[in-house]
């Protein structure tokens, strides 16, 4: 079995320079799976009310853009609020250790009491953290808190979640937009096929196989966009 990258010493040293890749995947993946149910979710019910086609495109592109807009916006506020605690946080362990350095000696010694550390080892562990003291801080924001170092680009999570949602979200307007013949069948179809890419995609980064996490992501898709339908039919005739 091949592995994932190399341990020359060079190359750990290069990939340890460049430091850890921060990923925004799920932020690609909220927003293009929320852009597809929602957008499709819309098409459905509006062709479950039996609407024009005209009606479709204009509540699909409001969606597409104002919905798009909200959750990039909701993303971003929630990303910066996670910045936000992170340095009040940090704030709080730089003022102890300079008040307080005895007692948050003592913190580090008990973390690692817990891992299993005892007598000479553990003194030495706790002496080697404590004389660094960027390497004291990190240390109680990963084990009291557990936070990372490193920090989500707000702005980065934001443009990535709109970006999404508008791709995605897009494809169940396209048949509209040309005025072709059967385009309910033609969105369903494409929303389906957009929603198994998400999900096979997904899989990349988990343990699921790539069929079967496709088909899952597929049936949550579909199952809101019929939801919808439901609505839509349900409504058209109580106001028919």
């Amino acid at each position: 079995m091949p592995l994932e990258h190399s341990h020359a010493p060079d190359d750990i040293a290069d990939r340890l320079r460049d430091g850890p890749n921060i990923s925004y995947l799920r932020d690609w993946v909220y927003g293009g799976i929320d852009g597809a149910v929602t957008t499709f979710a819309i098409v459905a019910g509006s062709l479950g009310a039996n609407l024009s086609s005209t009606v479709v495109l204009i509540l699909g592109l409001a969606n597409l853009l104002a919905d798009g807009f909200s959750m990039a916006a909701a993303n971003y506020s929630g990303t910066k609020t996670e910045e936000a605690d992170y340095k009040r946080l940090r704030g709080i362990e730089e003022k102890h250790i300079h008040l307080e350095p005895e007692g948050e000696r003592e913190e580090i010694r008990q973390i690692y009491k817990a891992k299993g550390y005892v007598g000479e080892e553990l003194e030495t562990l706790v002496s080697i953290i404590t004389s660094r003291r960027q390497t004291w801080i990190e240390t109680m924001m990963q084990e009291e808190y557990g936070l990372g170092t490193v920090q989500r680009s707000a702005l980065k999570a934001a443009l990535s979640t709109f970006a999404a949602f508008v791709i995605c979200g897009s494809l169940p307007l396209i048949p509209f937009l040309f005025g072709l013949h059967a385009s309910g069948i033609i969105t369903t179809v494409l929303t389906a096929i957009a929603f198994f890419i998400i999900g096979s995609i997904k899989a990349r980064w988990s343990t699921q196989s790539w069929y079967s996490s496709g088909l899952e992501t597929t049936a949550i898709g579909m199952a809101a966009a019929g939801i919808a339908w439901i609505v839509g039919w349900l409504l058209h005739g109580l106001i028919a």
